[in-house]
């Protein structure tokens, strides 16, 4: 009969949540936070700079519990390992707040890979700390901890002027209870001055619009990406940047001579007579009016697409890529396809003309199609080592 297997002990983490960062902004203390001795000095010196900071409490709430565990593990091996933590994510909050959270748990895990935690946390946001340990390791129980008021009217207007004073202080409600009021009355005290108190109402609904507006759409997120995005923003490689202008140079090419294209053809139209005002007489003139967009805008057409597959073709060449090769080929076709799709303009625009020209441009095209990619695959086997060929590719013979 096999041996049963030994359960592993389990290891308890009791996890201390501070996702304001207050032991950061208050007190200076740098998390993650392990041990017992850490998250002690840590709650004493977060007490000692402001007394009434319900994170201080959490902390001490949670070394409690972990005594508590290891005093009853004491002699008991069923009990297992215990440990205590604290982390901490951002006074910003939002997705900053929750990726650093994130970040510390992902630490503290790896430096005690616990089976089970107990989450302590002051009662903030618990509906958003709660998953994200959840989803990396079994939460066994929640202590919530909450600072006791008193109840008389002086403590209750205390504590009212303590979070007013935090809301006047704290970034993120700032904007709405001081920068939105001040812009009002900055806006009223210049209409006093311009003497068009009369259009008061109006000024504040256009303000009050606007600031909905750019809070509704997160105008002003989108600014603040922009500018962080300018800030850092670093160039890319040589290549990259020459594959970029020269794919914008050939695309303005490209446009310029479809302009072109329906200029001429536009022009051949006006000088029609009597003038096309059917869809039969349209019908009639579509190959010839196509014929003269061809024979103007075939020209810088093709020069745009043969640029923007240079561009290409030294970017490949830098990076010693093999696509180089075929890039190459590509190009020879392109460079011949002006002098077919000229002749083809031509026959539209005079289909008396002979058509022995267009078909000596078509087999001269395969020709060179064909002694182009014989040309390419030639140097291919005879530079073999200039090329890198990467991972996992694997390169035509």
């Amino acid at each position: 009969m096999p041996s049963k297997d030994v359960t592993a002990p389990e290891r308890t983490l009791v996890l201390c949540v501070d996702r304001d960062d207050d032991l950061g902004v208050k007190a200076g203390v740098k998390t993650p936070i392990l041990g017992r001795e850490e998250n002690l000095n840590a709650a004493v010196t977060l007490a000692l700079r402001d007394p009434e900071e319900p994170d201080a409490n959490a902390i001490f709430e949670a070394v409690k519990i972990y005594d508590r565990l290891r005093e009853s593990a004491d002699g008991e091996e069923s009990h297992g390992e215990c440990q205590i933590a604290t982390i901490a994510g951002s006074e910003l909050g939002d997705v900053g707040a929750d990726k650093e959270l994130v970040s510390e748990l992902t630490y503290v895990l790896k430096e005690y890979p616990a089976s089970e935690v107990v989450l302590v946390t002051d009662g903030f946001a618990d509906e958003t700390i709660l998953p994200l340990v959840q989803s990396r390791v079994p939460v066994t129980s929640v202590r919530r901890i909450t600072v006791r008021h008193s109840e008389s009217i002086e403590e209750t207007v205390w504590l009212f002027s303590r979070y007013l004073k935090m809301l006047f202080d704290n970034p993120r409600y700032a904007r709405m209870a001081l920068g939105l009021p001040g812009l009002l009355l900055i806006v009223l005290a210049v209409l006093s001055v311009l003497n068009w108190t009369s259009y008061s109402w109006i000024a504040l609904l256009i303000v009050l619009g606007a600031y909905l507006v750019v809070k509704g759409f997160m105008i002003d997120k989108a600014v603040g990406n922009f500018y962080r995005w300018v800030r850092e923003y670093s160039p890319p490689s040589v290549p990259t940047l020459i594959t970029g202008f020269v794919a914008l140079a050939g695309f303005l090419l490209i446009m310029i001579g479809i302009y072109q294209g329906f200029y001429q053809a536009s022009s051949y139209a006006a000088t029609i007579y009597p003038p096309l005002i059917y869809a039969s007489q349209w019908i009639s003139a579509l190959p010839t009016l196509f014929g003269h967009f061809l024979s103007q805008a075939i020209f810088l057409a093709v020069v745009g697409v043969f640029i923007a597959l240079f561009g290409r073709a030294v970017h490949w060449i830098i990076e010693r890529d093999t696509r180089m090769l075929r890039t190459v080929d590509i190009m020879v076709v392109v460079a011949w396809s002006y002098q077919i799709f000229l002749q083809v303009s031509r026959i539209l625009i005079d289909p008396a003309l002979p058509y022995e020209t267009l078909v000596f441009s078509i087999a001269v095209g395969l020709i060179l199609a064909v002694a182009s990619v014989v040309i390419t695959s030639l140097l291919h086997r005879l530079y073999p080592g200039f090329f890198r060929v990467k991972p996992g590719k694997i390169e035509d013979s």
